[in-house]
C-alpha cells in the first residue's frame, strides 16, 4: 500500500499540518508501506524532517487554487500505483483544499482520508474525515454518505517520539520553575515577543524559560538578538529533535492553542492556551472547561492578563496539580492506531468507537 500525503507549509500557515501527517506517516511505514509527501513547503528543515524519515517528498509549485496542484498530484499517484487503485490512499490535510478538489481525488478510485479543524466547507467527499480536536463532536459535516467520521481526542495523531512517554507520571513540583514556550512552527505576528516581554515583567529570577520556535519563523534574528541582549535564564531553541523531551522537562507551558495542545496534554504538561487564530477559537472554549486558562492575542490587555495568570499557576501547585489532572486522560495516545484501522478498512470501528 502506498500513502501520498499532499499537505503544505509555509511562514503564514506554519508546520502543524505537516507535523501531525508525519505521525501517520511513520505508522504507515512501520506496517510495511511506502509514503510520499507531495507539498509546497518553503521551508529546507522540515523537507530535511521528511527525507530523513525515510518518506519521498515530491515539491508542489504553484498550489491549490491554481489547477496546476490538481493535475501534478494525480499525475503523480498514477505515474507510481499499480493497476489497482485501491492500493493507494491519499491524505489532504489543509484549508485550501476544496470540496471539488476533494471530489477529484475520490472520482479516480483512490482512497481519500481529509484532515480537518474547523468544518468551514459545505461538502466534505472522503472515505475518512478526520478531526482530531477537542470540539469535533460538536461539528455537523455534510459528507458522502459513505464518508467515515473520526472525531475527537481519542483519533489525535502523536508522532514516535511522544509514545515512548506512555505510562509517564508527571511531579508537580510546589513552585514551577521550567517554563516551555512554544507559539507554532510560523507564528507570523511575533506572538513569541509579547510572551517574552510577559515573563520579563514577572521578575522571578528563579525560573528557567526554554522558547520554542519553528524553522519556518521569520522572527529568529529579532528573538535572538532579544534574548542575547537582556535574559540570561531564557534559551531559544529552533526546531529541536525533542519537543518531548522539553515538555518533560517543563512545569508550566505557554502554547499556541491549535495541535500543540494535544502533546502538553499527553504530557500532562499544565498550560495556557493563547488563540492567535481562528481555527483555534472552538478547541480553546472546550479546553477552557478543561480549566485551562484561554488568551486571545487581539486582547489589550493580553501582556497584563497573561503576567497575573502566570503569577497564580506559578506559586499554585494546587491549581496545577488540578490542571493536569484535568488534561491527561484527553489523549492515551492510540489515535494514530484507530486512524489505521479505519485506513485497513474496519469501517464498524471507525463509526462506532
Amino acid at each position: 500500500m502506498h500513502l501520498y500525503i499532499r499537505t503544505d507549509a509555509n511562514g503564514k500557515i506554519g508546520a502543524g499540518h505537516i507535523m501531525r501527517c508525519i505521525a501517520l506517516a511513520q505508522a504507515w511505514q512501520y506496517q510495511g508501506g511506502e509514503v510520499t509527501f507531495i507539498s509546497c513547503c518553503e521551508n529546507d528543515p522540515i523537507r530535511e524532517r521528511i527525507t530523513q524519515e525515510g518518506f519521498s517528498f515530491v515539491s508542489i509549485v504553484r498550489p491549490h487554487p491554481h489547477s496546476s496542484d490538481l493535475t501534478q498530484t494525480l499525475n503523480i499517484i498514477e505515474s507510481k500505483r499499480p493497476n489497482d487503485p485501491s492500493s493507494v490512499w491519499l491524505v489532504l490535510d489543509g484549508y485550501h483544499f476544496t470540496p471539488e478538489y476533494q471530489k477529484a481525488i475520490r472520482d479516480t478510485g483512490n482512497y481519500l482520508l481529509v484532515i480537518d479543524d474547523m468544518n468551514h466547507l459545505p461538502q466534505y467527499h472522503a472515505n475518512i474525515l478526520l478531526n482530531q480536536n477537542i470540539h469535533a463532536p460538536d461539528l455537523n459535516y455534510h459528507c458522502d454518505e459513505d464518508t467515515a467520521l473520526l472525531l475527537g481526542t481519542r483519533y489525535v495523531l502523536l508522532r514516535r517520539e511522544f509514545l515512548k512517554y506512555r505510562g509517564f507520571k508527571r511531579q508537580i513540583p510546589d513552585q514551577a520553575k521550567n517554563i516551555l514556550v512554544t507559539l507554532g512552527g510560523a507564528d507570523p505576528d511575533n506572538v513569541t515577543l509579547k510572551v517574552i516581554e510577559a515573563l520579563k515583567l514577572l521578575d522571578y529570577p528563579e525560573i528557567e524559560v526554554k522558547i520554542i520556535i519553528g524553522p519556518a519563523n521569520p522572527h529568529q534574528n529579532l528573538l535572538s538578538q532579544t534574548l542575547f541582549s537582556s535574559f540570561s535564564a531564557f534559551e531559544l531553541l529552533i526546531n529541536p529533535p525533542d519537543m518531548p523531551e522539553l515538555m518533560a522537562w517543563a512545569d508550566l507551558a505557554i502554547s499556541a492553542a491549535g495541535s500543540t495542545c494535544w502533546e502538553l496534554a499527553f504530557m500532562q504538561l499544565p498550560f495556557v492556551a493563547i488563540v492567535a487564530a481562528e481555527n483555534q477559537c472552538q478547541s480553546a472554549q472546550k479546553l477552557a472547561n478543561r480549566l485551562v486558562t484561554v488568551f486571545n492575542v487581539a486582547d489589550n490587555m493580553f501582556i497584563k492578563n497573561i503576567v497575573h495568570s502566570l503569577k497564580s499557576l506559578l506559586n499554585n501547585k494546587i491549581i496545577r496539580e488540578k490542571l493536569s489532572g484535568s488534561i491527561q486522560n484527553l489523549i492515551d495516545g492510540a489515535g494514530v492506531n484507530r486512524t489505521m484501522q479505519a485506513c485497513n478498512g474496519n469501517r464498524g470501528y471507525a463509526n462506532g468507537l
